[in-house]
């Protein structure tokens, strides 16, 4: 990095945040800290961060809904949400509080070093025309002539297996959750039909993967939904 992405860490634990702070300085950026919610906000208000790494449970305010107002107050902020367990529900209520991403305690520095590098990256990407082409690895994603190439030949797309790809490569890089899948693509009172995504799933994989069992694409987050690859 040409110049250091501020990150703000937001931890009550000391001695974790300390060892953030040293490890990520040390790795090219540049640190805030905050032991609170109510301190992380009144940090943002002082410093045009980057992104936050923020500690899902906290006293006081508590990660979740110091999310859901970094969220309301700086909706490009990328927020990333350490999680304690590898749980369901602990990762579905981040990603509803509007993380972009989460990592799971404990976790390896290079894991969250990548993470916080891809939503950096993404934040800064330009807000796109609506019709616009999407090029990720092989895949290539017209959505004004809603077509997709794979290495330059036509692949033939049901409507739900173009929407559904759509909304996975907008969110490229991105936990998305079966919920807003299905919602988005479905409709509202179709949230909970994670069979109809599942089909969809398994056949857009058959068409855009070399090896549909060892998927390079479509990755899934286990419990969770699908990530999309990063570009």
């Amino acid at each position: 990095m040409d110049q250091k992405s501020k990150v703000l860490v937001v931890e009550d634990d000391a001695g974790i945040r300390q060892s953030l702070f040293e490890t990520l300085g040390a790795l090219g950026f540049a640190v805030g800290e905050a032991s609170n919610g109510e301190d992380a906000l009144l940090r943002l208000r002082m410093v045009n961060y980057d992104a936050v790494l923020l500690d899902i449970n906290m006293p006081g305010m508590g990660g979740k809904e110091t999310c859901r107002r970094i969220c309301q107050t700086y909706p490009h902020l990328p927020v990333v949400m350490l999680t304690v367990r590898d749980e369901e529900e602990d990762i579905v209520e981040a990603l509803d509080a509007g993380a972009f991403d989460y990592v799971t305690k404990p976790f390896q520095i290079r894991e969250l070093t990548a993470r916080l590098r891809a939503v950096i990256r993404r934040s800064h990407i330009p807000v796109a025309n609506p019709e616009i082409i999407i090029v990720i690895g092989e895949i290539t994603l017209d959505t004004d002539r809603r077509r997709v190439e794979k290495r330059g030949e036509d692949l033939h797309l049901t409507p739900k297996e173009y929407e559904t790809l759509r909304y996975l490569m907008e969110h490229a890089g991105r936990p998305v959750r079966h919920e807003r899948i299905l919602t988005a693509v479905w409709g509202s009172a179709y949230g909970n039909e994670r069979e109809y995504l599942r089909v969809i799933i398994n056949q857009l994989r058959k068409k855009i993967e070399d090896d549909p069992a060892r998927p390079l694409y479509i990755l899934t987050e286990s419990y969770i939904g699908y990530r999309f690859r990063e570009k």
